[in-house]
C-alpha cells in the first residue's frame, strides 16, 4: 500500500510541477527579456517620425509666425514652383483637418514659401483658409526643420511653437490623422 500511495504522490508532485511551470517559465521569461536581456519592445503608438527633443521654433523673431502659435498646425515647406509632391501635400493637408470633424478649428495648414513659390490663385481657389507665409525673411525658422526629405514633407507645430514631428506625405494618411486625433484629445491647448 505504501508503494501505491508514494506513486500518487509522485503523480500529483509532478502534475503540480507541470503546471506550476506552465505559469512561472513565461513569467521568468519575460522578466529575462526585459531587464536580463535588455529588450524592450518597440510598443509607439505614434506614425510619424517623433522629432526628439522638440525644436522650440524661433517665433518671436518674424511677425508672421503668429499664424503657428495658439494652434496646432501642419507645416509644409514648398521652394520654387508648387509642383505634384506640393499639390499632393496640400491636399492631404486639407482632407486630413476635414476628417478631424468639430476639432478641425484647433488645427491651421500654414505653406511656408519663398518668394517666388507657387500660384496664388490656385491656392486660394483650391486651398481656402491656407494660411500661405513668405519663409524668406524667417531663415532662422527654416534652419529648425529637419532638410532630410523636406519636400514629402509634413511636420506637425504645437500650439506652443515647438515642432515635434515629421511625417512623409507619401505614406498613408490615415496615420497623420489618427496622431492628430490623439494628440487633440490628450491636448488641452490649442
Amino acid at each position: 500500500m505504501n508503494t501505491s500511495v508514494d506513486k500518487l504522490r509522485t503523480r500529483n508532485l509532478r502534475t503540480v510541477g507541470v503546471l506550476a511551470a506552465l505559469f512561472l517559465l513565461p513569467l521568468a521569461l519575460s522578466f529575462w527579456m526585459y531587464y536580463g536581456a535588455e529588450w524592450h519592445p518597440a510598443g509607439r503608438t505614434n506614425h510619424g517620425e517623433l522629432i526628439q527633443p522638440p525644436r522650440p521654433l524661433p517665433l518671436a523673431q518674424w511677425p508672421d509666425a503668429a499664424a503657428l502659435k495658439d494652434k496646432w498646425s501642419l507645416v509644409y515647406i514648398a521652394r520654387g514652383e508648387c509642383a505634384t509632391a506640393c499639390r499632393n501635400a496640400l491636399l492631404l493637408m486639407r482632407q486630413t483637418r476635414l476628417s478631424l470633424n468639430n476639432e478641425m478649428t484647433r488645427v491651421n495648414r500654414v505653406l511656408l514659401v519663398d518668394g517666388n513659390c507657387c500660384d496664388r490663385e490656385f491656392l486660394d481657389h483650391e486651398h481656402p483658409g491656407l494660411i500661405v507665409l513668405d519663409a524668406l525673411p524667417a531663415q532662422a525658422l527654416l534652419q529648425n526643420f529637419p532638410t532630410k526629405d523636406r519636400a514629402d514633407s509634413l511636420f506637425v507645430v504645437d500650439p506652443l511653437g515647438n515642432l515635434m514631428m515629421r511625417y512623409d506625405a507619401r505614406d498613408n494618411p490615415k496615420g497623420l490623422l489618427q496622431d492628430l486625433q490623439k494628440l487633440l484629445k490628450l491636448s488641452h491647448i490649442g
